[in-house]
């Protein structure tokens, strides 16, 4: 069967089992990867009405905090440090500047595509310290942990790492808490799932009663996923499906998971949107804190406002749509982002901005 002949046989059980649910129903993807996909791929207008979309905190630079943000600022106009970074951190706007600006000021700011490039890194600039800014979820936070191995095997003493790595199963039981948003099934990220398992979820549709789908990122798969949890609605049902299974399987990539775990101890850490969320944020070992640059640095986080009128934090928690925010497409574009959910490739402002003004 072709994609076409399978998009078209999707949408017509989403429809019919929607009928059948009888309600409206509100689902959440809890990925940026996913977002991006139902924005370009315009999976919002194939769904019939009563059945919507709300974006979760999925992209991990944009829950990234304001005081965080500013925190890799201060650390770049250190004359000392050459920070390394993953491309989409360049453009998040501080409080007072971002890293790219600091850069066309002489700052030591260098893109790197891997944890491992980091560790290449430090032993090129010789003496300078390298700092590594460790963004991102469970997807990434294995290599971040092999990096730090790496470098203490091979005595690399001027590599650092400031640990913002999240983990998301704390932050979804958050929102769920909350009851802010009513949802009706999660779409369930594929990359995380990986590493963590499809078991990470039972929690949510035993004790939520809600319905989760684990989904690739194809339109096809998003809209595998979409059908499953009206399905699941319709029929009163809650459980995880885990439609990703040639790469997710229940327990994950244990292997993975040690080597996270073997390298950091989970935290409190603080969400753009969601504020303080116990165990939620992976910080360095003792045995490993010769790699903190918290402490080689004294860096101490300084509690800051969001931008005034960004909204970010909400849209990244579903209670409003990126249209919602006042500043969203007039004074917040891409050229000119006010918040990281317009700068990021994984963000939800930056995907409406792109795709879905023009499929409306």
């Amino acid at each position: 069967m072709s994609d076409g002949a399978r998009v078209q046989r999707l949408c017509g059980e989403i429809a019919r089992w929607a009928e059948c649910a009888g309600r409206p129903l509100t689902l959440m993807e809890i990925c940026g990867t996913h977002t991006m996909a139902i924005y370009r791929h315009g999976i919002r207008t194939l769904l019939p009405q009563g059945v919507g979309l709300v974006s979760g905190p999925g992209c991990p630079v944009c829950v990234t905090p304001q005081s965080q943000i500013d925190l890799i600022v201060e650390l770049a106009r250190r004359p000392e440090v050459t920070v390394a970074t993953f491309g989409d951190l360049m453009r998040v706007p501080g409080t007072q500047s971002t890293l790219e600006r600091e850069r066309s000021r002489g700052a030591d700011v260098r893109i790197v595509y891997s944890a491992h490039d980091a560790v290449e890194l430090a032993q090129a600039v010789g003496a300078r310290d390298v700092v590594f800014i460790a963004i991102g979820f469970e997807t990434t936070a294995p290599t971040v942990a092999a990096a730090v191995v790496e470098a203490q095997e091979r005595g690399v003493r001027n590599l650092s790492i400031l640990a913002a790595n999240k983990i998301i199963p704390p932050a979804i039981a958050t929102l769920l808490k909350s009851g802010e948003v009513k949802i009706d099934g999660l779409i369930c990220p594929g990359h995380v799932s990986v590493i963590i398992g499809s078991d990470a979820y039972q929690p949510y549709a035993g004790e939520y009663r809600l319905p989760c789908a684990v989904a690739g990122f194809e339109p096809v798969e998003v809209l595998e996923a979409i059908a499953a949890l009206v399905r699941q609605a319709a029929e009163g049902r809650a459980e995880v499906e885990n439609l990703y299974g040639v790469w997710v399987k229940p327990k994950g990539n244990r292997r993975a998971q040690e080597m996270i775990y073997s390298v950091f101890r989970t935290g409190a850490s603080h969400w753009r949107g969601l504020g303080r969320i116990e165990d939620s944020g992976l910080f360095l070992r003792e045995e490993y804190a010769a790699f903190d640059a918290t402490q080689r640095f004294g860096l101490v986080e300084k509690k800051t406002p969001e931008p005034a009128g960004c909204r970010c934090g909400d849209v990244l928690c579903g209670r409003i749509g990126p249209s919602d925010c006042p500043l969203f497409s007039s004074v917040c574009t891409p050229e000119n982002p006010v918040g990281p959910c317009m700068v990021s490739t994984e963000g939800s402002c930056s995907a409406a901005y792109r795709y879905g003004r023009r499929a409306a």
